[in-house]
């Protein structure tokens, strides 16, 4: 019996796709607007995993404007192995269209992009036939014959597969398995309609057959921790069992409840019936394990690979080498956003930490969904101040003196305990619930946020902020939550940054 770890790769990780090398496992995942962009990670067992790179580490390989739209950018990549060779396709809206990259290593480095200009949507797909012809299959359901290596179509793009009736049939991995060809994708859109569809053939052209209890996984209408169920990909293990990776979300918090990590990688057992169609084991919901804190000194000559930026902001306004030891952040004018380099967040609950020395300029530690959406600590002029925006509505809060300009600044993240109305221990029913309780089970965020500060010795808690407005259901977009830091003025450095999950 299998047990692992729900989710498999949590936090903003989306649209997964994986392959198998061997005993090895390797996985992509949606970066969206952020650079270094299309994690990989590695596991040999499908429970453990590391992230050992991006595909996307050099400026040359992708544009990606600073003034490019939150959730635009690098979307739904495909990772396969092929003839000794990993290959990656990815479609970047606002960046050109869609790229092939290769690498005799997933942890890279990867090419320089192959441009694929027959492929004209998202969600692009690779598939090998026996005789080495190359399919590629991308959202609606379309499909053409590429040269994987020169990006040449070799025919015009022919309409596959429309699915089974629900919007958006998205997310398309063709997979091979004795004498059927299936197709596994995404119907419903990204939200709480998400659902896996799979049909098959005996081409991977077509026709294809729909399977007979599709959707074969989806969550909706389900009290089921996680939501949204989707955009899946398959994978046989060395001992000839099955599995499905997929993204989902955990809302939490009072109806219509909210999602903070954005969409993140889950993972099923996958059986197959005696004529051949793929079952899905049952849903499970999120489990709890130990994770240790992460800290990060700047002691290495490179950033980390957990680091990221919107934009190529990391690669021209943040380094570890101009001062070794420490992080620094170089604003930019008055004008543009603040610099903000940060770490996803990936546990319901924890606790980020930095030393920030803001004396020749101005900048904190942040929470952030997108410019627009964050919950900042921020040292200037000789205080500490919170800042909170929302949209259009931008507020400054208590502050607290910092005469050095240099103090230890901390965001506690707490969710919402899950409150069940059909669970009283004190056998009087729903008619006993206190008033208190109500309103708590009826009006409660996701989680509270808390902005505290060091300063010469003092800790102080600036201030508690409701988290639900930096979720996606208030901020909209597909991607999640970020910790990190930030320069709004001049030069900010940071000698250390640690991310604790909790319980």
């Amino acid at each position: 019996m299998h047990t692992h770890t729900q989710p498999a790769i949590g936090g903003f990780h989306p649209d997964p796709s994986i392959c198998r090398v061997g005993d090895d496992y390797y996985l992509a995942t949606s970066s969206f607007e952020y650079f270094p962009g299309i994690p990989i990670h590695h596991s040999t067992d499908l429970h453990h995993w590391t992230l050992i790179g991006n595909v996307l580490t050099r400026p040359g390989q992708v544009e990606l404007p600073d003034r490019l739209p939150p959730s635009a950018g690098v979307f739904a990549p495909t990772l396969r192995h092929h003839n000794g060779l990993f290959h990656l396709i990815t479609t970047v809206l606002g960046g050109g269209g869609t790229f092939l990259f290769t690498s005799p290593d997933a942890a890279g480095p990867w090419s320089d992009p192959v441009p694929v200009p027959g492929v004209t949507g998202i969600d692009p797909d690779l598939a090998w036939d026996d005789d080495g012809t190359c399919y590629c299959t991308w959202a609606g359901i379309h499909q053409i014959r590429i040269d994987p290596i020169t990006g040449d179509s070799q025919d015009v793009p022919r309409t596959l597969y429309s699915g089974t009736g629900g919007s958006f049939p998205e997310g398309p991995h063709l997979h091979r398995r004795g004498p059927w060809w299936y197709l596994v994708l995404a119907e419903g859109g990204t939200g709480p309609g998400h659902a896996v569809s799979v049909a098959r053939s005996t081409s991977p052209q077509g026709p294809f057959e729909p399977h007979p209890n599709n959707p074969v996984l989806t969550h909706r209408g389900t009290n089921n921790p996680v939501q949204n169920t989707g955009h899946a990909d398959l994978v046989e293990a060395p001992d000839a069992s099955w599995w499905m990776v997929h993204l989902g979300v955990r809302p939490r918090g009072a109806f219509p409840s909210w999602h903070t990590l954005g969409r993140e990688t889950f993972l099923a057992p996958v059986t197959w019936t005696d004529d051949g169609w793929p079952v899905i084991g049952a849903p499970t919901g999120p489990t709890s394990a130990a994770a240790p804190l992460w800290y990060d000194d700047f002691a290495t000559p490179a950033l980390r690979p957990q680091w990221v930026a919107p934009g190529l902001t990391a690669h021209r306004n943040v380094n570890v080498t101009e001062r070794p030891g420490r992080l620094t952040l170089h604003a930019r004018p008055a004008t543009e956003p603040p610099v903000f380099i940060g770490r996803r967040q990936q546990h319901p609950s924890c606790t980020v930490r930095a030393a920030v020395d803001a004396s020749r300029g101005s900048g904190g530690l942040a929470l952030r969904m997108d410019d627009r959406h964050l919950y900042a600590l921020v040292i200037e002029d000789g205080q500490v101040h919170v800042d909170a925006r929302i949209g259009p509505l931008a507020q400054r809060l208590r502050s607290v003196p910092c005469p050095t300009d240099s103090a230890v600044l901390e965001i506690q993240v707490t969710a919402t305990p899950v409150i069940d109305l059909e669970a009283d221990d004190s056998g009087h029913g729903v008619a006993s619930i206190p008033v208190e309780a109500i309103e708590r089970i009826t009006s409660s965020g996701p989680d509270r946020v808390q902005l505290i500060a060091e300063t010469q010795g003092h800790r102080t808690l600036l201030a508690e902020l409701d988290g639900r407005y930096l979720s996606t259901e208030v901020t909209g977009g597909f991607t999640g939550r970020l910790a990190g830091l930030l320069a709004t003025r001049g030069t900010v450095r940071t000698e250390w940054f640690s991310y604790e999950p909790a319980p």
